[in-house]
């Protein structure tokens, strides 16, 4: 979809992502979000998702994640990937084209419907006291 973008990849072998980079040049100002293009549409094959994770070292060194973590790309999707991240950090973040900037794991899924019934199958009761409870 851009001449300069590029293509996702593993950086090594056995890795779960394909590393996904920035095709434009994007400044984060503290607290800032923005839909960064990659440049890149995707045929996620039937019965898997792609999802968008935010690397590590990025959040490590500059604050910078992936705002709706993780992304969720359906196997229909066709438009441009595009990350939406955010600057957590208290500094200015600039990214430039090519800068790896996320993860994409293609994963499968298990497509189960939404049923109505009155009563629940028993459990361990968890849930039943709100979140948290069970302790730290």
């Amino acid at each position: 979809m851009h001449p300069d973008a590029v293509l996702p990849h593993r950086t090594h072998p056995g890795d779960a992502g394909l590393d996904l980079a920035a095709c434009a040049d994007v400044a984060l100002l503290p607290g800032m979000r923005a839909a960064v293009p990659t440049g890149w549409s995707v045929a996620i094959p039937d019965g898997m998702a792609g999802l968008v994770v935010p690397r590590s070292g990025n959040a490590l060194r500059m604050g910078l994640t992936v705002a709706n973590a993780p992304g969720l790309i359906d196997c229909g999707y066709r438009g441009e990937l595009q990350v939406i991240l955010i600057n957590l950090g208290d500094s200015p973040v600039a990214i430039a084209a090519g800068d790896r900037i996320a993860q994409l794991v293609v994963v499968p899924v298990a497509l189960g419907q939404a049923l109505e019934c009155d009563v629940l199958p028993e459990s361990d009761g968890r849930g039943t006291a709100g979140f948290g409870s069970s302790g730290r």
